[in-house]
């Protein structure tokens, strides 16, 4: 019945956002693509952090590997249909993410954290370590065209705008389910007390591994859509500053929230947009300008962690009324993971 409702949900969204793409311009329909993009990629960070409590900050460096296998993919495969081509890529970054989650399955807290921000500090560097094969700081294009069925005059920003819209909704369906299965019951489990949850009989190191392998493969599924978006991967888009965006907006979303990862997206594209437009217009220079955005987040952020730990959606929840437990704040899983260090620590003694 859950499944069903959440398909139904999906549907109608579906029908009118597809609708909306109509009847916006082609700006718009761009924007409304990347913020797509991106809510497939924090959808897959707050059901990391939010509800297996494992802290990353290398969700962008895992959308730099979506985005690439997906230039590569149509660079070898061009008459290959673009799901297939989403999929293969997201299944390359599932890889990508069971690597990385077998590595740090041990780690936790900051120390997680510290991994995976090196990740997203090094991987971009691949790109000029193998310019040969990644095209170096130029990128690789990413060979986006309008199907032939919707015809040669149909606006290709109207195809990326349905087809990130479809994509998004697919993951949120997806995602929503997991979460209320026992396997989002487990990872719950070890996010509240990973000791008792062992002693529990879960495996922790594989529910940890899994819930890394499902977030990558969101990264790496946005990562898809945005190369498509923007026609190019290239490194100067997956830099460490898109990391902290991504994780700036899971946190002013909601962590723990799939609804919040929806508030967050917007934000991360129209904040940005609004706040250069205003900079520029009061006659601040173009560098001045693009630090505007930056700045903003802080202090939105700040302002949000301090009025409502829980994020956008967490107010939305204090608003509407108890209706659901409040989403989960980083400092709320380092405090846990904390915990479970000192527990364990008495354990042994």
């Amino acid at each position: 019945m859950t499944l069903l409702r959440h398909v139904l949900t999906a549907l109608v969204a579906g029908v009118v956002l597809f609708l909306l793409a109509t009847r916006l311009s082609a700006y718009r329909d761009y924007q409304m693509a990347e913020i797509a993009a991106y809510v497939v990629a924090v959808a897959g960070l707050t059901v990391l952090i939010g509800i297996s409590g494992q802290i990353s900050i290398g969700q962008g460096a895992f959308m730099a590997v979506g985005a690439y296998a997906t230039a590569l993919i149509l660079q070898h495969q061009a008459a290959w249909p673009i799901w297939l081509v989403l999929i293969v890529a997201t299944l390359a970054t599932a890889l990508a993410g069971a690597i990385v989650g077998i590595a740090a399955a041990r780690l936790r807290g900051p120390y997680l954290a510290g991994v995976t921000l090196m990740l997203a500090v090094a991987l971009p560097s691949v790109a000029e370590a193998y310019q040969s094969v990644l095209g170096g700081d130029q990128g690789l294009p990413v060979a986006a065209t309008v199907p032939g069925f919707l015809g040669v005059s149909f606006p290709l920003t109207r195809w990326q705008a349905w087809l990130g819209i479809a994509a998004a909704l697919v993951v949120l369906v997806l995602l929503a389910n997991l979460m209320r299965s026992g396997i989002g019951r487990n990872w719950r489990a070890i996010r509240d007390d990973e000791v008792a949850a062992s002693l529990a009989g879960l495996n922790v190191a594989r529910l940890k591994v899994l819930a890394f392998i499902v977030s990558a493969a969101c990264a790496g599924l946005g990562g898809a859509l945005f190369g498509v978006v923007t026609t190019i991967a290239s490194p100067g888009a997956f830099t460490l500053t898109l990391s902290i965006g991504l994780l700036t907006a899971a946190v002013i979303g909601g962590l723990g929230s799939l609804a919040g990862a929806i508030w967050g997206s917007l934000l991360l594209v129209l904040v940005p947009s609004y706040l250069s437009n205003v900079a520029s217009s009061h006659g601040l220079s173009s560098a001045a300008s693009s630090s505007v955005p930056i700045a903003a987040y802080g202090l939105v952020l700040i302002a949000v962690m301090l009025a409502f730990p829980g994020g956008i959606q967490g107010a939305l929840r204090r608003l509407l009324g108890p209706t659901a437990p409040a989403a989960t704040t980083p400092l709320s899983a380092l405090r846990r993971h904390a915990s479970a260090s000192d527990h364990k620590e008495e354990s042994k003694t």
